[in-house]
């Protein structure tokens, strides 16, 4: 069993996703709301460079789903410097069934982990299976999900999306080569597959080595590259990951923010309120969890409760009333 839980800008994987919604003044958080007040325009007619015409809200989306083991070898999933050779095709991953999707843009990002855990823990009640959790490395996200199992004496297997890991080694290879250098490609593709054999470590030292040749400012990318990977070394094991056949990206997530946030509350000109966006969000998810016709059946029970047996309630009560009287 596997579940994603992403905490974003809604959204910012590798910027290929809208960060909307766009919230209106009331929406935002005290330390937004702060930074939005602060904010001074530097033309009057158009935004400056840098300059964004509204402040962002964040979201919590999490994602439970199955998947059948598909083990697999590194080049699998990275090929070669060169290139594949010969006739064989690659193994393919694991492949993401019986999805359920959470989100919440109210909620604080433990009470969105908390229901992730619920909805998994009434898959597998006896923990009986292995459960694998993707992030993207967010280091609160990180406390917050072994915080949740810990409180639950749940074992989990944290796995940090590859795809983020393959983002910091391209932002690294320019500290190294020129722009469009073909050779680029090649040193991501030797460090990528290191990684997925294990060599978190073995990575980060030659990393470390190459970056005491180079002057402060091209050190910067690669730098940063060295301490992410020095920070989530432990949940580097992609070795380990593909031998047991477990998913290493968090595509499901990725897809998810797409559908169930951006093409709805990004869409062109909309600000949204709290309520208004979390209804959306709701509404959104129900429909992706294939539950909306169960819930809109619970929703006419209630409201023909609340129409009528309510009503009738209440003139009940006033005639006893008026024979009390």
């Amino acid at each position: 069993m596997t579940g994603d839980c992403h905490v974003r800008n809604l959204w910012e994987p590798g910027g290929a996703i809208p960060p909307g919604p766009p919230g209106r003044p009331e929406a935002l958080r005290p330390a937004t709301a702060k930074a939005a007040a602060r904010r001074t325009r530097t033309f009057r007619t158009r935004l400056a460079a840098g300059e964004k015409l509204c402040r962002k809200r964040m979201a919590t989306l999490g994602v439970v789903y199955d998947a059948e083991p598909a083990p697999r070898r590194p080049h699998d999933v990275i090929a070669v410097p060169g290139g594949r050779s010969g006739h064989r095709s690659a193994r393919a991953g694991p492949r993401a069934s019986g999805q359920w999707l959470c989100g919440s843009v109210i909620d604080d990002p433990d009470e969105v982990i908390a229901k992730v855990f619920d909805h998994a823990e009434a898959r597998d009640p006896l923990h009986a299976r292995p459960w694998v959790v993707l992030v993207d490395g967010a280091r609160h996200q990180l406390d917050l999900i072994r915080a949740e199992a810990a409180r639950r004496h749940l074992a989990i297997h944290i796995v940090i999306d590859f795809v983020h890991v393959l983002e910091k080694l391209w932002a690294a290879a320019w500290s190294l080569h020129r722009p469009a250098d073909p050779a680029a490609e090649d040193w991501v593709a030797v460090h990528a597959l290191a990684l997925l054999a294990g060599g978190a470590h073995q990575v980060i030292s030659v990393l470390t080595g190459q970056a005491a040749t180079l002057g402060a400012e091209r050190q910067v990318d690669l730098d940063t590259c060295i301490r992410y990977l020095a920070d989530h070394a432990t949940f580097l094991r992609y070795d380990q990951a593909l031998r047991a056949g477990w998913p290493i990206a968090t595509g499901v997530i990725e897809g998810a923010c797409r559908h169930l946030i951006g093409d709805r509350l990004d869409i062109t000109g909309a600000r949204w309120g709290l309520a208004g966006a979390e209804s959306i969000l709701k509404l959104r998810a129900l429909i992706a969890n294939a539950a909306f016709p169960a819930y809109w059946r619970f929703h006419l029970d209630q409201e023909h409760h609340r129409v009528h047996h309510a009503r009738h309630q209440d003139e009940c009560h006033q005639d006893e009333c008026h024979l009390a009287a």
